[in-house]
């Protein structure tokens, strides 16, 4: 998906945007409209996701597990959920939003 759409998606509450890094660094941080949920809470917070949208989830970039993992864990959950190819830094550095502070 082309950040363009992902941002038009997201903005219309189509999709999910899910950032799977740590609370620090999603302050620091992140995708508009993004939902932080560390990978390792993920579990347990996973009904907190809507499950008649689309999830992509993100993180540190295209070689980052964590959004791997989040994508496989909410797909066994039944999800349709996706992976970002780049995270945040490619987002950054190609010129997209980036939105700071908490959710």
């Amino acid at each position: 998906m082309l950040p363009d759409q992902l941002l038009n998606r997201s903005s219309k509450g189509l999709l999910t945007v899910l950032d799977v890094r740590q609370a620090d660094e999603f302050k620091a941080g992140h995708l508009p409209g993004a939902v932080n949920i560390p990978l390792k809470e993920l579990e347990r917070r996973i009904t907190e996701l809507p499950k008649d949208q689309d999830v992509v989830a993100y993180c540190r970039g295209p070689y980052c597990v964590l959004s791997f993992d989040a994508v496989d864990m909410l797909r066994h959950k039944g999800y349709q959920a996706k992976r970002l190819e780049n995270g945040l830094p490619e987002w950054k550095l190609a010129g997209y939003p980036v939105a700071l502070g908490a959710a």
